[in-house]
C-alpha cells in the first residue's frame, strides 16, 4: 500500500509538474519544510513557545514525521529508483553497523 501509494503520488506530481531538475529540486527540499513542520509540533507538545503554550500532541508529532518519510520516498522515486531497495538497503548497512 505505501509503496503504490509513493509510485501514484510521484505520477501525480509528474503529469502535474513535469520531472525537470526543477521539479526535483521543489521534491527534495519539500523534505526541509516538512522537517520544520515536525520540529514545530514537537515544540507545540512542550509548550515552548510561552505565547502558545501547549499546541500539539505526540501523535501530531508522528504524523508529522509521517509526512516527512513519505516525502522523502517520493523524492527518491522522482530520482527514479526504487524507493523501497534504496530504504532497504540503507537499513541493512545500519543492521550490519549494529550488529
Amino acid at each position: 500500500m505505501i509503496w503504490d501509494a509513493v509510485r501514484a503520488s510521484r505520477g501525480w506530481l509528474d503529469a502535474a509538474h513535469g520531472t525537470g531538475d526543477t521539479e526535483l529540486t521543489f521534491r527534495i527540499l519539500k523534505l526541509t519544510e516538512e522537517a520544520g513542520e515536525a520540529a514545530g509540533a514537537w515544540i507545540g507538545v512542550l509548550g515552548q513557545n510561552p505565547r502558545k503554550g501547549v499546541t500539539h500532541s505526540r501523535e501530531d508529532v508522528a504524523a508529522e514525521l509521517a509526512d516527512v518519510v513519505f516525502t522523502a520516498l517520493v523524492a527518491i522515486e522522482s530520482l527514479g529508483f526504487d524507493a523501497r531497495a534504496v530504504v532497504s538497503e540503507c537499513a541493512g548497512k545500519v543492521q550490519r553497523r549494529i550488529s
